[in-house]
C-alpha cells in the first residue's frame, strides 16, 4: 500500500516539463534531413563535456536518457533545461524517478528522459510501463543513502512530436529496466509498440533509447519487425555502453524508425567519454515524407 507521500510523489511524476529555448526562424526551404541523437548521459554527472558534443553534433533531435534535475550529485541543476539553453533548442522532460537519496522532503529531485528540438515540440506525454521491477522500491529497513539507491517512480517512454517545418516527426524516447530479465524489457517494447499503432503508417516515427539489452535478436528484435521498425545501425553494429578490463563492452542503445522517412550516416562515438553510454547520431532524410505529402495534396 502506498502512503500519502509516495502518492504524491507519483501525481508529480506524471506532470512533464517544457521549456521553449529555440528562437524564431522564417523558413523558405524545408530542410531534406535532419540529424537525430540518441544517447544516457549519465545523469549529466560530466554536464559540460555532453554539452560540448552536442554542440559539435549540429542534432536537430536529441533524445536523452538519464538526465538530473535538482539532484545532489549534478549539483541541483536542471540538465535537460541547461542543455536546452546552451543549444538553444525547445525540449521536454519527463521524470522517470524520484531520487530518495539526492533530495529533500521540501526539495525532491527527478531524473528522466529529455527530449530536446531546435523545432517545436508539442502533443508531449508519458508511458508509464505497466511491468517494472521492484528493485528500486523504498524499504522500511534501508536508510535513504546514495548507496541503496531508493527511488519512486518506473520506467517509461517519452513521446512528443517534433515540427519540421510543417513535417510532423514522432519520437519516442524510452529507458528500459536495468535490474530485471529480457521477458521485462520486451513487455515494456511491447507496450511501445503497441502504442505506436496508433499512428498510421504515413507518419514517420523515430524510436530509441536505452534498451538494456540486446535488440539485433530474439524476441525483441522480431517483436520490431513486426511493426515495421527498420534498424537505423543495420549490419552497423557497434558496442554502445562501455566495457571494462573483465567485461567487454555491451550493444544496448538503439535508433529505430518507421514510415517515409530513411536513415544513413549512423555513428557511434566511441571517442566521447562524457558518459558511461556513447552516443548514436544518424541522419534522418525526409525526401521520402515531402514525395508523400506532395502526392496527397495533389
Amino acid at each position: 500500500m502506498y502512503t500519502k507521500k509516495v502518492w504524491q510523489a507519483v501525481i508529480l511524476m506524471q506532470e512533464i516539463e517544457t521549456g521553449n529555448f529555440s528562437p524564431p526562424r522564417l523558413v523558405l526551404i524545408p530542410p531534406d534531413s535532419i540529424r537525430v541523437v540518441n544517447w544516457n548521459i549519465n545523469r549529466g554527472l560530466r554536464l559540460q563535456q555532453v554539452i560540448e558534443f552536442l554542440a559539435s553534433a549540429k542534432a536537430d533531435v536529441l533524445l536523452l536518457q538519464e538526465s538530473d534535475l535538482n539532484a545532489r550529485r549534478t549539483h541541483h541543476l536542471n540538465v535537460a533545461k541547461e542543455i536546452a539553453q546552451k543549444l538553444q533548442m525547445d525540449y521536454v522532460f519527463g521524470r522517470e524517478f524520484q531520487e530518495l537519496t539526492q533530495g529533500s522532503r521540501s526539495s525532491p529531485a527527478y531524473h528522466g528522459q529529455a527530449t530536446l528540438s531546435r523545432w517545436p515540440l508539442s502533443n508531449s506525454r508519458i508511458i508509464r510501463f505497466q511491468k517494472q521491477s521492484n528493485f528500486w522500491r523504498p524499504r522500511w529497513f534501508l536508510p535513504e543513502i546514495e548507496p541503496f539507491q531508493e527511488r519512486i517512480g518506473g520506467r517509461l517512454a517519452l513521446v512528443s512530436e517534433a515540427n519540421i517545418a510543417g513535417r510532423t516527426i514522432v519520437t519516442y524516447n524510452l529507458h528500459l529496466e536495468s535490474k530485471g530479465d529480457d521477458p521485462l524489457r520486451c513487455s515494456q517494447i511491447a507496450e511501445t509498440l503497441e502504442d505506436a499503432r496508433r499512428y498510421d503508417a504515413s507518419t514517420p516515427i523515430v524510436l530509441a533509447g536505452d534498451f538494456n539489452l540486446d535488440a539485433s535478436g530474439g524476441p525483441a528484435a522480431t517483436a520490431i519487425s513486426r511493426a515495421q521498425f527498420q534498424d537505423a545501425f543495420a549490419n552497423q553494429h557497434a558496442p554502445t555502453a562501455a566495457g571494462s578490463f573483465l567485461e567487454p563492452g555491451r550493444t544496448i542503445d538503439w535508433i529505430f524508425t518507421r514510415g517515409p522517412i530513411r536513415t544513413s550516416q549512423p555513428q557511434v562515438g566511441h571517442s566521447v567519454s562524457a558518459s558511461d553510454h556513447f552516443p548514436l547520431s544518424v541522419t534522418v532524410s525526409l525526401a521520402y515524407l515531402r514525395a508523400l505529402t506532395r502526392s496527397l495534396t495533389e
